[in-house]
């Protein structure tokens, strides 16, 4: 899998914080206390869910990150970067 830059990150943070209308600070702040209530409150049940256990298990997060889809949305979300 590749490994994020800090500048990639902060760019990932700003595209979500829009989408999610959360200001891009409090995000950080809620994702690195392992808060997710922000990200969480629009998704539906079933996605929630699916988050929550990806967040649970690194392993698990690692081989989604590491899909085909997953990259090509990190892409479409960074504007090819």
């Amino acid at each position: 899998m590749q490994n994020i830059n800090v500048s990639e990150m902060n760019g990932l943070l700003e595209i979500v914080s829009k989408k999610l209308g959360v200001p891009k600070e409090q995000l950080k702040c809620e994702l690195e206390s392992g808060k997710f209530d922000s990200a969480l409150k629009n998704m539906k049940p079933a996605d929630e869910a699916m988050f929550n256990s990806l967040v649970k298990n690194p392993k698990a997060l690692e081989q989604f990150m590491s899909t085909p889809q997953a990259q090509a949305l990190y892409r479409k979300l960074t504007g090819g970067k």
